[in-house]
């Protein structure tokens, strides 16, 4: 059974993070959450991302703020496909640095970035990779994704009354 880990700077990313949780737990994959700083905690990191594939993850999904130096840095040591979410923090510049901080990854070192604050975005990306190759799962996204296209006929239906 595949795994998802889901990681994130601070607690305080919790709120934002908890999107990603709440769809792959829809998809029945299972999760394992952590708070992994790049900054305050670089030992943790190091073993988590080292590690995080003996373990048994299949995908990480990362989420920081300001600087947002954690999915990168994940990236750089982890051979596992690696999800990045700025989150707009308090100490965040409207944002902007967390996007561009996990968006410009030097080649080599590659962070698939969701938008800003695009946890369940992130999530579906997981559950997506993880469908590729588990029929079980992608079966599941198949109907989420018929699930989207009849709210939307449906809203448009009800336009016309």
């Amino acid at each position: 059974m595949s795994k998802v880990a889901i990681i994130m700077g601070s607690i305080s990313d919790m709120p934002v993070m908890q999107d990603a949780i709440d769809i792959l737990k829809e998809f029945g994959i299972e999760t394992e959450v952590d708070i992994v700083s790049a900054h305050r905690t670089p030992e943790k990191l190091f073993d988590f991302s080292k590690n995080a594939h003996i373990r048994g993850i299949s995908v990480i999904v990362a989420g920081a703020g300001g600087a947002a130096h954690l999915p990168g840095m994940v990236a750089s040591m982890s051979p596992l496909p690696v999800i990045g979410v700025p989150v707009k923090s308090s100490n965040s510049i409207d944002g902007w640095d967390s996007v561009l901080s996990i968006l410009q990854m030097p080649g080599g070192v590659p962070v698939a970035t969701v938008a800003l604050n695009g946890a369940k975005n992130a999530g579906i990306l997981a559950a997506q990779i993880i469908g590729s190759s588990d029929n079980n799962i992608l079966d599941k996204i198949i109907s989420y994704k018929e699930g989207l296209k009849e709210a939307v006929y449906k809203s448009s239906k009800n336009l016309d009354k």
